[in-house]
């Protein structure tokens, strides 16, 4: 298992480095290798992806991100800010499908703003097209328009080739849950999404043990709030699913505990937590590694199918919510705080307590 660590900026190192603990209690650290991305690659080579990163990780069969960012490269031109490491990366190996999984910890019910009631029990995944839509789309940019003032400009752009393969990963991800699947646009102004609509309703009759609906993201945002337990599959176009899995994290108490598989069509993965590089706090040893370990579970059931591997890093981290440990994301007054390394630790002693 060749794995590629880019730890990023930020909390990167530090919750990075809580993960690479797990594959080293399963003895798997020999043929792992770092490289620098995002504001630490800027840094060291005036790119926040250099070549040297990119090539490692076309090499390793599965790559481990910690996080990108920092407003001090704000000022930066776009090409060089972080973000843009983090987009490149993901069209340069074709990860076209994140899966995001909101689960609730019945630990952690607490920590929802939402009524336990509402949230209890909640198993989502939402599947996000990642190499296409809005991000990517072309032309961009800023510029001046015949007024003589400054106009902004974004193009949503799918092609029917990006919409059909997403559209199968979702009702194959759909056929292993609860064989119903949710696809979210907004078809009624969009033409955009009026396309991806209409391919998600042919591709379906491929699938007729899937229950497919169709829903408008605005009433799909709000829906999550009233009711999130309708759902169990949700896919969806690339900016629509960066704001819904964002809003998703926080029904499960913090958006630390949410990970990430990023997908191309042979499941070769890239993994990460959802959340940013929070650098308010880098350094500090407050934050949840456990969005980064629960990532690293989902590269062995994903990319190298093992999951075997997987429950078992996903109970140890049940473990230690179930004894009472929290960082300071999750931390309520009945439970015991700890820091970013503790958790780490924890998670770890648990595992090896089952191997």
């Amino acid at each position: 298992m060749k794995i590629a660590i880019l730890p990023g900026d930020g909390i990167g190192p530090e919750i990075t480095k809580q993960a690479v603990k797990i594959l080293d209690a399963f003895d798997l650290t020999k043929d792992i290798e770092y490289a620098p991305i995002g504001g630490s690659a800027f840094e060291l080579h005036n790119d926040p992806l250099p070549t040297g990163t990119l090539d490692l990780a076309k090499k390793a069969d599965a790559i481990l991100l910690g996080a990108v960012g920092d407003w001090k490269y704000d000022q930066l031109p776009r090409e060089k800010r972080p973000e843009q490491g983090l987009l490149r990366i993901r069209q340069g190996l074709n990860l076209f499908a994140n899966l995001r999984p909101a689960i609730m910890f019945p630990e952690l019910t607490h920590a929802s703003s939402l009524k336990a009631s509402v949230v209890s029990g909640l198993d989502i995944m939402i599947i996000r097209e990642l190499t296409g839509d809005i991000y990517f789309g072309q032309p961009r940019g800023i510029s001046v328009n015949e007024n003589n003032e400054r106009e902004g400009v974004n193009t949503m752009r799918y092609a029917e080739s990006e919409i059909e393969r997403i559209a199968h990963v979702a009702f194959q991800t759909a056929q292993r849950r609860k064989q119903k699947l949710c696809s979210v646009d907004k078809a009624n102004v969009l033409e955009t999404t009026e396309l991806w609509r209409e391919i998600f309703t042919n591709i379906g009759k491929s699938y007729p043990d899937v229950q497919l609906s169709h829903m408008y993201v605005d009433n799909a945002a709000m829906q999550l709030i009233r009711d999130p337990k309708q759902f169990d599959v949700i896919a969806t176009g690339n900016i629509f699913g960066d704001i819904l899995s964002d809003q998703a994290s926080m029904l499960t108490g913090s958006i630390g505990m949410l990970p990430s598989a990023s997908l191309d069509a042979n499941n070769k993965g890239m993994y990460e937590p959802s959340h940013g590089s929070a650098p308010d706090i880098a350094g500090k040893d407050t934050a949840n590694p456990l969005a980064t370990i629960l990532s690293l579970a989902m590269m062995f059931k994903y990319t190298f199918k093992d999951e075997a591997k997987y429950l078992l890093i996903e109970n140890a981290v049940r473990q230690v919510l179930q004894d009472g440990y929290r960082t300071q994301d999750i931390f309520s007054t009945d439970t015991k705080l700890i820091g970013c390394e503790q958790m780490g630790d924890l998670v770890v002693d648990r595992l090896e307590g089952s191997l």
